[in-house]
């Protein structure tokens, strides 16, 4: 692996990981420390409600024109801006910042995954590997280190409020009311004692700290490995009516349409756990306290399988590890129905938070790697598209989160696992039958191609290019293969010239391969059949396909 591609994907794993030790902790205490008229889940729901609003239209517009490394830097300020609504909790901060955190939810993940989705190309395309099993492992790396913020941030929480002196046992004539088997809306939304106003403030000054943090480390270390692509994309903006219906352009492909029960159910089995376990089981029989502990079993488990099943999907592929994450839900699902929460039991309640995080590593790890493996071309409305369902599926939980019963929840989740059972093997067998091209074929060469001048289309080699010119379309714009200002390779021109000299700054021959390399991934060109032979001075036949492929945005 190229070290600096190693490198970048840890800094981007260490940010989030700081960022979402804050919003983590925060998320999960809010149907039990802001539960006054439902304030904290209401504050969730208006969360997931923002972040399907700026999936329409934000990331393509904030990354094409910050690019990624940028992008996620302002969109943790939105997270951070919740962590200081939440000093002084009421409806007057938690809803507005919530909105903030919204607004910058969609832009901050669609730019993680286009980073990482682009590395992983890059890199395929230098070792030779299948572009989609350097991406799992990418995602593999960055859930592994990225899920164990669910650990430090209740251990934060834990630790904080076990020095809480306000600490009451818990009555029978309440712990009849934990769990599913007992629908009574009114009392099982009655509030808990809360910890003491001092050590909520600790708490939440620790996760200003620590968002803070990660955007520094992000800002300072990430490279900006599409800072040229950004550069371009403002000296030529696109029309805004179109950056906004890329994202719902795409769903005119079936795939996509097929993933949304997949991608909601993301949504939904998030929420349950940090919503509804978190409140009906753990707060209900244990206490608050004990709410940190369990989401570290959460926590600990999916950081783990993240890592262990982006390398195992390798060997397996997808639907082998998707079919073990639906089987061990519905486990899951079914006992939760049955079993009455009771204090003796203790062990129990954190085996069902350590099953459901090796379950929700497979839907993280595999659905995002998935999005990024079905539209490579794409990148951009295809995870705003990812972040706008699973989103969708957190608002429509939250929001019936105080009206309807347990019991009733749970057969909702239910009923949406089912659904995906059916819609995801559609995928698989579309894709299986009319696999999607990988993107390092057409856009990403390896340094030995661009060496000598050959890329490969579908099998075929493709020849004609001078090995010793570069290709540069930035000072340029009429040259494009196959376009009117086409000229053959061999005749330098005074611009060549000059981009010969630009190039020439290289410190050895692997640099100025390496520059043309990168040159031709920026614009996006995919040289097709050469007619021409080497030697002979004649115009190299380039399909109609790739004039059109070099048209400026």
């Amino acid at each position: 692996m190229n070290r600096r591609n190693l490198k970048n994907v840890l800094v981007v794993s260490i940010g989030f990981l700081s960022l979402f030790t804050a919003y983590g902790g925060l998320q999960s205490l809010q149907s039990s420390l802001n539960a006054e008229e439902g304030m904290g889940v209401a504050s969730l729901s208006v969360i997931y409600a923002s972040i399907i609003i700026s999936s329409m239209f934000l990331p393509p517009l904030m990354i094409k024109n910050l690019g990624c490394k940028w992008t996620i830097v302002v969109s943790m300020a939105c997270y951070v801006s919740y962590s200081f609504g939440n000093l002084y909790p009421g409806w007057y901060t938690l809803i507005p910042t919530s909105a903030i955190l919204g607004l910058g939810g969609s832009p901050l993940w669609s730019a993680k995954c286009t980073y990482l989705t682009i590395s992983g190309n890059l890199q395929a395309s230098i070792d030779g590997k299948k572009g989609s099993d350097v991406i799992n492992s990418y995602f593999g790396i960055f859930f592994f280190i990225f899920q164990s913020s669910a650990v430090w941030g209740n251990l934060m929480s834990s630790l904080i409020f076990g020095q809480d002196s306000n600490k009451t046992s818990i009555s029978e004539e309440m712990l009849q009311y934990c769990g599913a088997n007992v629908c009574d809306v009114t009392l099982s939304n009655t509030t808990t004692p809360k910890p003491e106003q001092e050590l909520v403030h600790i708490l939440v000054g620790c996760y200003i700290g620590v968002g803070i943090l990660a955007m520094i480390i992000v800002g300072v270390f990430l490279d900006n490995i599409d800072q040229e692509q950004t550069r371009q994309f403002r000296g030529n903006r696109e029309p805004f009516c179109q950056t906004f219906l890329s994202t719902f352009s795409l769903l005119k492909d079936r795939r996509l349409l097929m993933l949304i029960p997949l991608t909601m159910y993301s949504g939904f089995e998030q929420s349950f756990l940090s919503g509804e376990y978190t409140k009906n089981y753990v707060t209900c029989a244990l206490g608050i306290h004990y709410v940190g502990y369990a989401m570290i079993c959460f926590g600990a488990t999916n950081s783990v399988c993240s890592f262990a099943f982006g390398k195992l999907a390798e060997y397996t592929g997808r639907a082998p590890l998707f079919f073990l994450a639906a089987l061990t839900n519905l486990s899951c699902i079914l006992a939760l129905l049955f079993w009455k929460p009771d204090p003796g039991q203790l062990p129990l309640f954190f085996v069902f938070p350590g099953l459901w995080g090796m379950a929700d590593a497979i839907w993280q790890t595999q659905t995002n790697a998935l999005y990024g493996v079905l539209f490579p071309r794409a990148k951009e409305a295809a995870f705003a598209n990812y972040r706008m369902w699973e989103s969708l599926g957190f608002v429509i939980a939250f929001a019936y989160s105080t009206f309807i019963c347990l019991e009733t929840k749970l057969y909702i989740l239910l009923s949406v696992l089912l659904l995906t059972a059916l819609t995801y093997p559609i995928v698989e067998y579309v894709e299986k039958k009319n696999p999607t091209p990988p993107i390092e074929e057409g856009i990403y060469s390896n340094n030995k191609e661009a060496k000598e001048g050959v890329m490969m289309d579908d099998g075929e080699a493709v020849t004609g290019l001078d090995s010793e010119s570069e290709i540069s379309d930035d000072e340029d714009p009429d040259y494009c293969p196959g376009g009117s200002g086409s000229r053959p390779p061999g005749n330098p021109t005074e611009q060549d010239q000059s981009d010969s000299e630009d190039s020439s700054s290289a410190s050895s021959e692997e640099e100025s391969v390496q520059i043309m390399s990168n040159r031709m991934s920026r614009k996006g060109l995919l040289l097709e059949r050469v007619t021409s032979h080497p030697g002979q001075n004649t115009e190299p036949q380039y399909p109609q396909k790739s004039a059109r492929a070099c048209t400026r945005a």
